[in-house]
């Protein structure tokens, strides 16, 4: 696969993992959180492809095969950070939400 193509595919799953966490926290405003979960859980499958992708060019450049950075490979690697943060955050968003509804 070609070095574009594997970057691409980090923005291409971590950006999908992103909206999946922005959708879940849409679902918990509204109190659906059976539906917020599941998001979560598809943000978090997305999230995980991203950082497989990501962690074979480490396990590459650790053999001696480096990967050129460029400006589209270090996009790459904040939309994912980005990508986990939005996750990790819309956890703590609907379990927040969950406790204000029970008070």
């Amino acid at each position: 696969m070609e070095n574009q193509e594997i970057i691409m595919g980090i923005i291409i799953h971590g950006g999908n993992g992103r909206s999946c966490a922005m959708r879940a926290i849409a679902e918990a405003k509204k109190g659906q959180f059976e539906e917020a979960e599941k998001l979560v859980e598809e943000s978090s499958e997305e999230i995980n492809k991203a950082h497989r992708i990501q962690t074979d060019l480490i396990q590459a450049e650790a053999r001696g095969d480096g990967t050129e950075i460029s400006l589209l490979m270090v996009h790459a690697q904040d939309h994912l950070m980005n990508a986990m943060t939005v996750r990790d955050l819309s956890i703590e968003i609907i379990d927040l939400t969950k406790k204000t509804i029970h008070l």
